[in-house]
């Protein structure tokens, strides 16, 4: 009997509690732009400031972990969080709610850090994060359908946030303290040169630009849904409440769909319809055309980026590659609202739509590229072929493989040399009898029956 998998709540809690606030960008910033003496582009831009802050916690914090000790910078993040959130959701003054958002981001990053850190120490990483993602899509998908219900107040998502942020803490108790740093820890060489710069670097500028377009929408998605498809708090809440249970379908959809297709084609392919969801949904008049785009987009996001961290993984057994793009994709959310709400005050709703778009497609040459060109590279143990195989070097790095476990083709292929082997002699039919009894003077070869 095997023994039954447990899921890591404490993790789960906290994974929620840090990624909650970029799932509730659209109401939050749209709830600023009404609720306070902002236009739109401000509000975008406390929208990029509380996911930028979040992001830089996770730059500063994410080699700190275990020295700090995960209960503890758990903690910090989650008051950080009740705090900046919770005084932000109280306050009509725009400089205390900058600040809040700003103190609230850095904690959710904090919790995110923590999270993230401790899921890729677990056994079963892929189903702690999946149990998180559902969770904290679930969560949101509540509040989109019950804030609008509660008034027009700019601080009820504000509010949420710092309330989940509040519950997980109980939770934390059950994670583990600091310890020293592991002698393992530096075994690794800090002077092996950096694999596969260009493609790194290519990915990477991509990805950003890539996050980039997917925020810049997402940010404004509440100000298009009400003022230009004309729907309401409620509707709109349910909107969203959809195309977030959308994208868990996309997430599983990946999940099975593994490594079949290659990365190429869902990169590619996925990109371009992405980019054609985005044109629809910013130039929707109509609550159906708006509905339609925002679920298509965000059923097809989550797959296109799943094969996007695979591919980041794989070009670096180490995983370096992985962190540095995962850090530009940081680094194009957090600029994403700000971008959104620029273009939509410059070119209207469907002209930032088409500008978003165009970028994606020009993304979307180098990024397919890349995956032609490193495609198959990385392998795992016990898969070994001669061409293709699924990238190994994040699930390596998330579960403790060293390094070396994770061979390139390459270095597998080895020339192959042709023996001639003189064929043996075929031997006589007659010359073996059939198995099973013999009569005592049956003769050898003649078998009976």
């Amino acid at each position: 009997m095997f023994a039954p998998r447990t899921t890591p709540w404490p993790l789960v809690a906290l994974f929620t509690a840090g990624y909650l606030p970029p799932y509730l960008l659209p109401t939050t910033v749209g709830r600023l732009d009404t609720g306070l003496p902002l236009t739109a582009t401000q509000a975008g831009a406390v929208g990029s400031a509380l996911l930028l802050s979040s992001a830089t916690a996770g730059f500063l914090l994410a080699s700190r972990v275990q020295r700090i000790g995960a209960r503890t910078l758990a903690r910090f993040g989650l008051v950080l969080a009740v705090v900046g959130y919770g005084s932000a959701a109280l306050t009509g003054s725009v400089p205390a709610v900058v600040a809040g958002a700003v103190l609230g981001g850095f904690g959710s990053g904090t919790a995110t850090t923590v999270a993230a850190t401790r899921i890729a120490a677990e056994r079963d990483p892929h189903r702690a994060s999946t149990m998180g993602l559902l969770t904290v899509s679930a969560l949101a998908g509540a509040v989109y359908l019950t804030v609008p219900h509660l008034g027009r107040a700019h601080g009820l998502p504000l509010a949420a946030i710092a309330l989940t942020a509040l519950a997980v803490w109980p939770l934390t108790g059950r994670l583990p303290g600091g310890t020293a740093a592991s002698p393992a820890a530096h075994d690794t060489d800090p002077a092996t040169a950096l694999p596969r710069r260009r493609s790194g670097l290519v990915l990477a500028a991509t990805v950003l630009c890539w996050s980039l377009a997917q925020n810049s929408l997402w940010g404004v998605s509440g100000r298009i849904g009400l003022t230009q498809a004309g729907l309401g708090d409620a509707a709109l809440g349910v909107v969203f409440a959809v195309a977030l249970g959308a994208g868990l379908v996309g997430v599983l959809a990946a999940g099975a769909l593994g490594p079949r297709l290659g990365r190429a084609m869902p990169i590619g392919a996925g990109t371009v319809l992405i980019a054609g969801c985005i044109a629809v949904s910013a130039s929707a008049t109509t609550p159906a055309t708006f509905a339609s785009g925002e679920i298509a987009w965000n059923t097809l996001y989550p797959v296109v980026l799943s094969y996007l961290i695979g591919l980041a993984a794989s070009l670096d057994p180490r995983g370096r590659w992985a962190v540095l793009v995962g850090s530009a994709s940081s680094l194009g959310t957090a600029a994403g609202p700000l971008t959104g709400s620029a273009l939509s005050a410059q070119a209207g709703y469907a002209g930032m739509g088409l500008v978003l778009g165009a970028g994606l497609l020009l993304a979307a040459v180098p990024m397919t590229a890349v995956a032609l060109h490193t495609g198959g590279r990385p392998l795992l143990p016990g898969a070994i072929r001669r061409r293709g195989g699924t990238p190994a070097a994040l699930v390596a790095a998330a579960t403790g493989t060293p390094s070396g476990a994770v061979p390139e083709v390459g270095a597998l292929e080895q020339p192959v040399v042709e023996i001639d082997v003189d064929a043996p002699a075929r031997p006589v039919q007659r010359a073996y009898g059939t198995a099973g009894p013999r009569a005592a003077a049956a003769t050898p070869g003649s078998g009976t029956g």
